[in-house]
């Protein structure tokens, strides 16, 4: 075990897993990445008619296999590769506490580097003016502030000043916070989706349902942080679900926007 790192409580592997990857402070789809890996790792290696075995019975022979399958059999990207191989390394060193050379001496394939394809200025106008309602409103934030599509879908009231017209980035990739300029012509649609939102706060508080999740444990801190209008993200959604990381137990909880529903917008 590493130093200062704490004893896994959890029995299953998965568990240990998860239960790893939160206590280092990764991200949720670093996490569901990880467990969707490092699941397939074992079930590929039990359908070659070895059997169901727990990884720290297997070695070099295996993770390489499965390697190899991944790029000559699902033909998968360097990107999907060493995402695979990343799942396995932090299996080994970080849940099971194997770190043998030979896992340092497993390659990695090379990134290949491509030429971006960049829209001219009236091919983004032209693109902009075929959207409407939340997805054009979400395109032109994205383009005209440099903002991730999940920043965009997670920005919350509170971190909008029309004031000064910037808007915060909290948690960023890296965990980073930053600051983005809010241009002058997306202020009084934005301000018509912060009413809506309002709105959807007041239907909500009425109903009593419960509040947007909130991070890490700054809701023990501040009970009622989650049920309060600043907290609300820009775009609520009609859905609520309970699953999301942290929530178990609280009651349902509106949840960003479906991020695969903006993806398919967005092109």
């Amino acid at each position: 075990m590493k130093p200062g790192t704490p004893p896994l409580k959890s029995a299953r592997l998965l568990d240990q897993v998860q239960e790893r990857v939160r206590y280092l402070h990764y991200s949720l789809k670093t996490e569901k990445a990880y467990l969707y890996w490092i699941r397939f790792f074992i079930r590929w290696n039990a359908a070659q008619g070895s059997g169901m075995r727990h990884p720290r019975d297997m070695g070099v022979t295996e993770v390489e296999a499965f390697l190899t399958m991944m790029a000559t059999e699902r033909k998968a990207s360097a990107s999907t590769h060493n995402q695979a191989l990343s799942a396995l390394l932090f299996l080994y060193r970080e849940v099971l506490n194997i770190d043998l050379p030979w896992l340092s001496n497993i390659g990695r394939p090379p990134q290949t580097k491509r030429i971006p394809s960049v829209l001219t200025k009236d091919e983004v106008a032209g693109l902009l003016a075929q959207m409407d309602g939340f997805a054009a409103l979400l395109a032109k934030l994205l383009y005209g502030t440099g903002m991730r599509l999940m920043e965009g879908i997670r920005l919350r009231i509170k971190d909008v000043d029309f004031d000064r017209h910037v808007i915060i980035v909290r948690e960023a990739k890296g965990g980073k916070d930053r600051v983005v300029m809010l241009p002058h012509s997306l202020a009084p649609t934005l301000r018509l989706q912060m009413l809506a939102a309002r709105a959807q706060w007041e239907a909500d508080r009425q109903a009593q349902r419960g509040g947007v999740e909130t991070p890490h444990a700054l809701e023990q801190k501040y009970p009622q942080v989650g049920n309060t209008c600043p907290s609300q993200e820009s775009k609520p959604v009609t859905r609520t679900s309970d699953a999301a990381r942290g929530s178990w137990g609280v009651g349902p909880r509106r949840f960003s926007y479906d991020i695969t529903c903006k993806q398919v917008s967005l092109l």
